[in-house]
């Protein structure tokens, strides 16, 4: 069990660091930019969290089932 929560810690923390750098370079863009543009770039972080969220939740699930090396597959 404690190397499945090891396993699970990178795909966690890369999710949060990607989650995070689009929060902040797309509040920037947000913040210089008028009109439309600023509605366009708030919908693009929002729907690139909701992929990266939900690739990190399938390969936890990956990791429980005992899927280490997904790679070997190919």
């Amino acid at each position: 069990m404690k190397s499945h929560r090891r396993k699970m810690t990178a795909p966690i923390i890369v999710t949060i660091l990607m989650i995070l750098y689009y929060a902040v370079y797309f509040g920037f863009l947000i913040s210089v930019l008028d009109g439309v543009w600023k509605y366009l770039l708030g919908i693009v972080p929002l729907v690139l969290t909701v992929l990266m969220i939900a690739v990190c939740i399938e390969r936890i699930r990956e990791i429980k089932k005992g899927e280490e090396d997904d790679l070997s597959k190919y």
